[in-house]
């Protein structure tokens, strides 16, 4: 159904499925069949719910029995005005005992189900593939989970030791009201709940809609600040600060905006839970008062009926905070599980086996792919790597050398043809071992804000210091790390900053070599860098590239002239082929390219 077209009930309809489907997601997490000690965890608790609600029950009954002992209403009660005082106290401290014994049990049973949702989340959102990614904005990601999380927190804190309680506690109450006193006592209650409960759904069904607005304003300025500062040196270098401020002030604006109707709402709405439970407050009161004048109460039933009615208002006007927080819990979690449901382009199938790389060769067969399918990429691309061998992938831009890679790696799926490694189709094996054999040196490496050491033993997690001085000393960025002051405990800033592209660079083919990989692409992996650094690095790259199989994705044909086949790409097609002196002599489309760079550098 369009957005548009969509009305109040149906957005209603949809909240209240979206709310069941949530609660029936956290579900599992409280009673999971293999771990019997949650079970018993939340057994014992309901059972000091219970235990505590009867008790809080009874306080004011023996409350208001002391009362009539010690005016001498009721002379021959057993324990006295002092012996019911007490038992009062000793009813009240019963009372939180059990609570505190509840949330004490219970506190390992909402902890781990609070990790073990965050945990899916996030493994979850590493299994989505590249083109959902590129499309979401990290800030807003980041957001969803943290209010999904906390969302989490508070329905099993709120909803099961709130809600349910309330709930015994109102029943018990209204059966002792019949008991104790007049059917008319639970009637009127009765109705005062309901008028109640109803006045909150309502108002808070409308106040909810207005809570998400206010979220997806806040979302946006999440994003657009994040997204500033991760590019703080473009801000600068374009003198945009007032810019970005702007930008950041218009979301929070909106944002402001919301923030103000939700406000106002809930003043509306405390307003009107007031007026609700006063009214049957004061109705009931009347009618005590009027039975002690007339005889057939005690002033002990009097009071004893007035400490019932503060003890279910307190946590009835409690119930209007914790129903809005509980519906805009569900509205967060379930964004979360929204997020949780968005299927993974890219999976391994059913039993896939390990790829199993003996030689390295890797095959394009007659690819054909597009990130829209109404414009398509490779058009039919078949080339093959050799066992050992460098094959770089020369062409303009938009031309596909970089998907080439990505799909290789497997970000995505061709639409049409196969890419094998060794007569594999990587579509056949397992991710995890696809990627364990493929090492890349992307055009700019990002490192972690962590240590220098972290970033290069990132490569493999189980590498030795040893191990990981080795591979810095291959790229040829130990010397460097041994003049700094902390040597490779430097921490490198967000994402690297600290560090000179040069350098960053260097980290990430140390990173790569400690991986070891049979396979290596090099995407443009020198393309960002200054004529002097490129040729420093040159030779990091060539003792990397020692003994691999390896595909160059390349930009400055220099850098690829000593190639064992060079593969000319154009409008997705595979255009030449051949080595450098081959091409060069056809005078075709390589020709062309190579001649115009050398101009250029020329003329630079």
């Amino acid at each position: 159904m369009p957005a548009d077209t969509r009305t109040d009930a149906d957005i209603a309809a949809d909240e209240r499925r979206s709310g069941l489907r949530t609660i029936r997601k956290v579900g599992p997490y409280l009673w999971p069949d293999n771990m019997p000690w949650v079970k018993r965890r939340v057994v014992i608790a309901i059972v000091c719910l219970i235990a505590a609600k009867l008790v809080n029950v009874m306080a004011p009954l023996l409350f208001g029995r002391a009362v009539d002992a010690l005016s001498g209403e009721l002379p021959d009660l057993l324990l006295g005005g002092v012996g019911l005082t007490l038992a009062y106290g000793v009813a009240r401290l019963m009372n939180v005992g059990f609570q505190q014994l509840r949330d004490g049990v219970f506190a390992k049973v909402g902890q781990r189900a609070l990790r073990m949702l965050a945990l899916e989340t996030f493994s979850h959102i590493h299994q989505l593939s590249l083109r959902y990614h590129i499309t979401r904005k990290t800030g807003g990601l980041s957001r969803i989970i943290e209010r999904g999380v906390k969302g989490v927190d508070f329905l099993l804190r709120f909803m099961l030791f709130s809600v349910g309680p309330l709930i015994l506690e109102l029943l018990l109450v209204m059966g002792f009201l019949w008991f104790l006193l007049d059917a008319w006592y639970m009637i009127i209650v009765m109705i005062t709940i309901v008028i109640y409960v109803w006045f909150t759904f309502k108002v808070t069904e409308w106040r909810v809609r207005l809570r998400r607005e206010m979220n997806e304003q806040d979302t946006d300025a999440n994003q657009k600040a994040i997204d500033s500062l991760l590019n703080f040196e473009t801000v600068k270098y374009f003198g945009a600060e007032s810019r970005e401020a702007a930008r950041y002030d218009s979301s929070m604006r909106a944002y402001e905006g919301a923030a103000i109707k939700t406000a106002t709402s809930l003043a509306m709405l405390n307003f009107g839970q007031s007026l609700i439970i006063t009214a049957g407050l004061i109705t009931v009161m009347v009618m005590a008062a009027l039975g002690v004048q007339n005889g057939t109460l005690t002033t002990g039933d009097f009071v004893m009926v007035n400490a019932y009615m503060i003890q279910i208002t307190m946590p009835l006007n409690f119930l209007g905070t914790v129903y809005r927080e509980i519906r805009q819990s569900l509205v967060d979690m379930g964004e979360m599980f929204d997020l949780l449901e968005q299927p993974q382009e890219v999976s391994d199938k059913p039993g896939a086996p390990d790829l199993q790389v003996a030689r390295g060769v890797v095959r394009f067969e007659d690819v054909r792919f597009g990130y829209d399918p109404a414009r398509p990429i490779l058009k039919g691309v078949t080339l093959e790597v050799g066992a050992g061998q460098n094959v770089a992938l020369v062409g303009p831009s938009g031309s596909g050398k970089s998907t080439i890679g990505r799909l290789l790696f497997r970000f995505y799926d061709v639409s049409g043809g196969s890419v094998r490694i060794d007569g594999q189709d990587v579509r056949d094996v397992t991710q995890d071992s696809l990627h364990d054999a493929i090492g890349v040196v992307p055009q700019d490496t990002v490192l972690f804000n962590d240590s220098i050491r972290y970033n290069i033993a990132y490569g493999r997690a189980d590498a030795t210091q040893d191990e990981v001085i080795a591979a810095a000393r291959a790229a040829q960025i130990h010397d460097f790390i041994s003049t700094l002051p902390e040597g490779y405990d430097t921490m490198v800033g967000e994402r690297g900053l600290k560090l000179s592209g040069g350098e960053k660079q260097r980290v990430g083919i140390a990173r790569t070599l400690l991986k070891n990989p049979p396979i290596l692409i090099l995407d443009e992996a020198t393309s960002a860098l200054d004529s002097e650094t490129e040729s420093s690095i040159q030779g990091a790259l060539k003792l990397a590239s020692e003994g691999r199989t390896v595909i160059t994705i390349a930009h400055r044909l220099s850098t690829i002239a000593d190639a064992d086949r060079i593969v000319v790409l154009e409008n997705g097609r595979v255009m030449e082929e051949g080595t450098h002196d081959d091409l060069l002599a056809r005078q075709g489309r390589y020709a062309a390219l190579w001649n115009r760079q050398m101009q250029d550098e020329e003329a630079a």
